[in-house]
C-alpha cells in the first residue's frame, strides 16, 4: 500500500511537470506571436510616416518650385543616407531599392524639364556635397522664377497678377518594397 501511495505521488508530480511546461510552451509561443506582429505593426507605422512626407503633396493645391526643392531634396538625404547612384534617364526607376526620384515636367524650365531633379549618393561624394545641393537647388528655383505665369481672379472681370507656376504632383508607391519610389511634377498650364 504504501509503494502504491509513492506511486501515484511520483505520477501526480509527473502529470503537475508535464502540465506546467505545456503552459510554459504555450506562453512563450503566444508572447512570440504577439511580439512579432507588434514589430510587424511598428514597422508598418514607419513605413507610413516615412511615405507621408511624399504622399502629403500629392492632390494639394498651389504646389510651387519650393515644393518641388523640397520633396527633392528630401528624396536626395534618401539617396545619400541608403548610398545610392543617381538614376539615369527618365523611364529608370527602380520599384525594388529605396532610391526615390523626383521627375520635373515642365517644358519652360530648359535643362530640367523631364529629367530627374533628385541626386543620389556619387554625386555627392566629396566634402562639399551640401554646397553642390544648395547651389544646383538654388539655381533651379532661380530657374523658375524667370518662369512667371498670369493669373487671375474671377475672370474676365477681375484683376490680373503674376505668380509662380503651379505644379501637380503624383507619387508611386512600390509594390515590391511599400516605399515611394517616384514623384513626378507637372506644371500646370
Amino acid at each position: 500500500m504504501e509503494n502504491a501511495s509513492k506511486a501515484l505521488i511520483m505520477a501526480a508530480g509527473v502529470l503537475i511537470g508535464i502540465i506546467l511546461l505545456s503552459l510554459m510552451v504555450y506562453m512563450f509561443t503566444n508572447f512570440a506571436i504577439t511580439s512579432a506582429e507588434v514589430h510587424k505593426e511598428n514597422e508598418q507605422n514607419q513605413l507610413n510616416q516615412f511615405n507621408s512626407q511624399f504622399t502629403s503633396y500629392e492632390g494639394k493645391e498651389g504646389l510651387t518650385i519650393y515644393d518641388v526643392v523640397t520633396v527633392a531634396n528630401l528624396a536626395t538625404e534618401n539617396n545619400i543616407y541608403y548610398e545610392h547612384p543617381q538614376q539615369q534617364g527618365i523611364n529608370n526607376t527602380s520599384k525594388d531599392n529605396s532610391y526615390i526620384s523626383v521627375i520635373l515636367k515642365n517644358p519652360k524650365l530648359i535643362g530640367y524639364n523631364n529629367n530627374h531633379i533628385e541626386k543620389g549618393y556619387e554625386d555627392t561624394r566629396n566634402d562639399t556635397y551640401k554646397q553642390q545641393i544648395a547651389k544646383y537647388y538654388n539655381t533651379l528655383i532661380k530657374t523658375a522664377l524667370d518662369d512667371v505665369v498670369e493669373k487671375q481672379d474671377d475672370p474676365p472681370n477681375g484683376p490680373t497678377y503674376k505668380g509662380l507656376r503651379e505644379y501637380s504632383c503624383n507619387v508611386e508607391i512600390s509594390e515590391i518594397t511599400g516605399r515611394v519610389y517616384l514623384i513626378e511634377f507637372t506644371a500646370k498650364q
